[in-house]
């Protein structure tokens, strides 16, 4: 009865400390903007520098704090065939000439002959299409020197089996934001774009880390 409890903790351990995949998103998800100055120096002029607003003022993003919607629509198609092909054949004949006067007359005039051939071939075809579409609003995290701005975004929806949640981090040229502050994910640089779910359907598909562990020092 011992050892079958044991068994059944063990059980239930290793079913329990399945790894969830880590992100690829290294960098935080959101940025409160900077604080304002509440104290403003009067230089006793109409025109104030740090009150002034423009009346026709963009609203771009261009702050930390600053949101940026990014329509995700990316499409990748690879597709990869290779073959080969080698043959080989080989053949001897060999014979017992007849000469007169010699022992073995049986064994004189026999003919032996052998032959071999061998061919291998081999083929690969590999094809793989992703397509991935929807629509992530993220925060601006951080203004490079040049103007670029650093974006970073979460998205989780919770469902009855699970958190789905999207994840989506770049590099975006203030250029190439559109009316709505709306940039496409092709225009992003160094994108990093992640679609995970905690479900039981995606802790399956991790390995466990004791399972993990003896697969790596077992010799087959």
């Amino acid at each position: 009865m011992k050892i079958n409890a044991i068994l059944l903790g063990m059980s239930a351990l290793l079913a329990g400390c399945a790894v969830v995949p880590e992100s690829i998103v290294q960098q935080p998800m959101t940025a409160k903007p900077q604080p304002v100055s509440t104290v403003q120096p009067n230089n006793g002029a109409i025109y104030q520098a740090n009150a002034y607003r423009p009346l026709f003022e963009d609203r771009r993003a261009r702050l930390i704090g600053d949101v940026i919607t990014i329509a995700i629509s990316e499409k990748t198609s690879a597709g990869k065939a290779a073959s080969s092909s080698g043959s080989k054949t080989g053949s001897i004949n060999s014979s017992i000439p007849t000469i007169f006067g010699l022992p073995f007359k049986t064994l004189q005039g026999m003919s032996v002959a052998a032959s071999s051939s061998g061919k291998n071939a081999d083929s690969d075809v590999l094809s793989a299409t992703n397509n991935f579409t929807s629509t992530l609003t993220v925060t601006v995290v951080d203004v490079l020197s040049n103007g670029n701005l650093v974006v970073s975004g979460e998205k989780q929806v919770a469902l009855d089996k699970g958190v789905e949640y999207i994840r989506f981090s770049g590099v975006v040229n203030p250029d190439t934001i559109q009316s709505g502050n709306v940039v496409s994910s092709t225009q992003v640089a160094d994108a990093r774009i992640e679609y995970r779910t905690n479900s039981r359907i995606d802790k399956a598909a991790a390995m466990a880390w004791m399972a993990r562990f003896f697969m790596n020092v077992l010799p087959f």
